[in-house]
């Protein structure tokens, strides 16, 4: 009998599911508008390397290298290294989608320089949300096993630990955009409707980050539901 139940799980249908499909728009939604301004070229000729270049020299790092990255969307920023990898369609893509990422990458290294405070949080919660990403569903299910209920909540603590960092990148992907958009205004990157294209890129970059949250909450919810009190026989 619990067998059957636990395969047959309809919290995972109402709850886990949907958040599923929003994140399956959200990514085919942030392609589909990447590849529609990686067509549009920038008026000033201007790639995504010299973007990041532009924004970096602004705000005094000089010191940060941008560098090529083989892969699609692959860009990020790397503080450990200190550089900025751009992946085949920005790096020396003149277009307003690249212009767009390389900026909120730049405005990613300018967070670290700054010392902008939820990135600080974020990387505090690395290490728990490393350690509940692989053990928290197996702690779950052994505690259920084993009608040991506090192990089970050992584990729901440490996936809610994976929520709790989902919802403090929320902030760092905001801000770095916002920061990239301010000094693309400043600078001039970019001109007329492409400062609105690369708001659009940015825009769907941002709810990849908000559909993740809703998928952690949404599965926390149910393991809390499914697993949180004790099972009675």
């Amino acid at each position: 009998m619990y067998l059957g139940y636990m395969y047959f799980d309809p919290l995972y249908i109402f709850l886990v599911v949907p958040a599923l499909i929003l994140t399956a728009w959200a990514q085919a939604n942030v392609s589909s508008t990447f590849a529609r301004y990686a067509k549009v070229r920038t008026g000033r000729g201007m790639t995504g390397a010299d973007a990041a270049r532009a924004i970096l020299d602004a705000n005094g790092l000089y010191q940060v290298r941008v560098e090529h990255v083989r892969g699609n969307l692959t860009d990020h920023y790397d503080p450990r290294g200190n550089v900025i990898r751009l992946s085949d369609n920005v790096y020396s893509s003149p277009t307003v989608a690249a212009v767009g990422v390389a900026a909120h990458e730049a405005g990613h290294a300018v967070q670290y320089a700054t010392q902008y405070a939820p990135i600080r949080l974020r990387n505090a919660l690395v290490g728990v949300t490393n350690i509940g990403s692989r053990l928290s569903v197996p702690l779950i299910l052994l505690g259920f096993i084993f009608s040991f209920q506090p192990l089970v909540n050992v584990g729901i603590i440490l996936f809610a630990g994976i929520a709790f960092f989902q919802l403090a990148t929320l902030p760092v992907e905001f801000n770095a955009s916002s920061r990239a958009l301010a000094i693309i205004d400043q600078q001039s990157l970019l001109e007329g409707d492409e400062r609105q294209g690369a708001r659009k890129v940015l825009t769907a970059a941002a709810l990849t980050y908000v559909a993740a949250l809703i998928v952690s909450v949404m599965q926390l919810l149910r393991l809390v539901l499914r697993f949180g009190r004790r099972r009675e026989d």
